[in-house]
Order: C-alpha cells, then structure tokens, then sequence
C-alpha cells in the first residue's frame, strides 16, 4: 500500500505576503537523505535512534514499505521503464523476503542485547518515515522534486505536497503574531494559572507547547496518537532549550514587523552571461530570518 502522503499542519500569511507552512509528510525511509538535501526546509523526523525496536519491528512486521513501482534497470540516474504487473508481483515478493531476513537478524542482535540504535537500522529500508517541515520557500523544491525524471517516491511526495498547499488558504497575520504548529488545536484551560495569564503568556505557553511536539515526532511511529499533556510539553520545551536541542525551535516564526522586514537583509550574489560577456555582482534582499522570508524563527528568539 502507498502511505506517501502529506497533511498541513499550520498554514500562515504575513501582511507583505509571504507564506509560510508547516506540513507533516510520510514517505519511505529509502528517500531521506534526498529530502533532506533541501537547505531551505526546518525539519524535525522520525528518528531510529528514539523509536523502541518492538515499536519499529511491529510496523516493518505488519505495514512495511514496498516500492510503488518496479523501474528497469539503466544508465545515469532517470529511467521510465517498468516491468510489468505480473513481474513485478514477483519483485515485490523478494523484497518481502529480505524484509523477513532483515527481521530475523534484528531479532537475534536485540535478543543477545544489542541497542536499538544498531537494531533499527537494519529495518530502515522497509520503514515508512514522517516529518514535520517547515518552510516559506518551496519552489525549488516542487521544480527539481515534482518532475517526471525525480526519482518515483520523492516525486509522488513532491506531487502531494504540491497539491496540499493549493488546497490550502494561509491564515492571515498581523505583525507581531505567530505561525504556530498544532497551536489551532490546543485548548489551555486545563492549566491551573491560565486564568490570570496575559495574551502574550498565553501566546507563548502555545510556542514553547508546539515546540514540543514538533520534537516528539522523533521516537513516534505511524499511528500513534500519544496523549495531551501541557504540562509535560511545556517542561520538554525547557529541557530542549537547556540541552542545546535547538531544531524543534525553528517551526514556531513571529511575523515581521515592516521595520523587522528592512532589517533583515541578506546579501545575494547574482550573475549573467550575454553578448559574450559575464557580469557578477550582489544585491540585498530584505526580510530574511536564517531561511524563512517574512518571518522570525523562533530559534532565532531564544538562541539571541
């Protein structure tokens, strides 16, 4: 079965019109290092170094990943020839024996104690993996990704991710408000002080909780569906911040104020070739936070 899939989590608008959005994807293990070439992404994933290994032997065992499609072999790194359903039926059936394989060795080294960290790694290559991303620049992306010569399940991914931000309409924001992953779906009046909490407290306790669960997602697996504790993730956002684990942080962004917006620059180098002849030379671009437009990190906060 594909579980390829991708799903917005948070989708936001500055007034200037930059967007930014938050997605949570799933696709094969296989394919991670590909995706996460992409520098303009903040990611949080899966990890096989968090997840137990009964948990990630149980979803190898009952749900693992089988190639969408069976491509000929050739040369170079495109192809677009296949075998056909009844060879491919079979190719699917050896991939299911080294799953087996895979399986039986893992066992045997988490029986005579080895760590899940060695463990898991023999079943990635079956394992369906999920990540949150957050971005505001995706073209790049969708042009190399979303292409019919991209390699097939990063190109389905790519394709899903596309159409996931069509269908979705951005929330409007002020200045000074916040993209706030899952924050649409928190409901803090199970916290005993929130009655006598300013907007802007309440504002943050929904940072530092959606900074939380962005870095669960690494020792979840698919279908989990852990319960809601404020409290836990709130300490969790504490203990990230005094460790020094700083990804989860950079999911959460505050819209730019217009004199954010012009003091935020970068340099950019540019270059043309015409009429034989190669000019170079550099621009500034405002409204740059790190890799977001228009919007900054919440990393960016607390690390300065």
């Amino acid at each position: 079965m594909n579980k390829i899939s991708a799903k917005i989590v948070a989708d936001s608008i500055n007034p200037e019109g930059n967007r930014i959005t938050t997605m949570e994807v799933v696709f094969p293990r296989i394919i991670l290092s590909e995706f996460n070439t992409h520098r303009m992404f903040s990611r949080n994933s899966a990890s096989s170094r968090a997840i137990p290994f009964k948990k990630m032997l149980k979803m190898v065992e009952e749900d693992p990943f089988i190639p969408i499609a069976w491509q000929k072999a050739h040369k170079g790194m495109q192809g677009n020839q296949y075998f056909d359903t009844g060879q491919s039926k079979a190719q699917s059936i050896r991939w299911l024996q080294a799953r087996d394989e895979a399986i039986r060795l893992a066992k045997s080294l988490d029986y005579e104690g080895v760590t899940k960290q060695i463990t898991n790694r023999l079943l990635e290559p079956f394992m369906h993996h999920k990540v949150l991303v957050t971005a505001t620049e995706w073209d790049n992306f969708f042009k190399l990704r979303a292409h019919k010569d991209a390699e097939i399940h990063i190109a389905d991914l790519a394709y899903k991710m596309q159409a996931a931000l069509q269908a979705s309409t951005p929330k409007k924001l002020k200045a000074g408000e916040w993209h706030i992953p899952f924050g649409d779906n928190m409901n803090l009046s199970t916290l005993p002080y929130i009655e006598d909490a300013t907007e802007a407290q309440v504002q943050q306790l929904k940072v530092k909780i959606a900074t939380a669960r962005c870095a669960r997602i690494s020792y979840q697996t698919l279908g989990d569906d852990p319960k809601i504790d404020y409290e836990k993730d709130i300490a969790l956002h504490d203990q990230l911040l005094v460790s020094g684990h700083m990804s989860p942080f950079e999911h959460c962004a505050r819209a730019m104020s217009p004199t954010e917006y012009l003091a935020h620059q970068v340099i950019k180098t540019h270059s043309t070739f015409a009429l034989g002849q190669y000019d170079a030379g550099t621009i500034r671009e405002n409204g740059w936070c790190r890799n977001f437009k228009g919007f900054i990190q919440y990393r960016e906060i607390v690390e300065k």
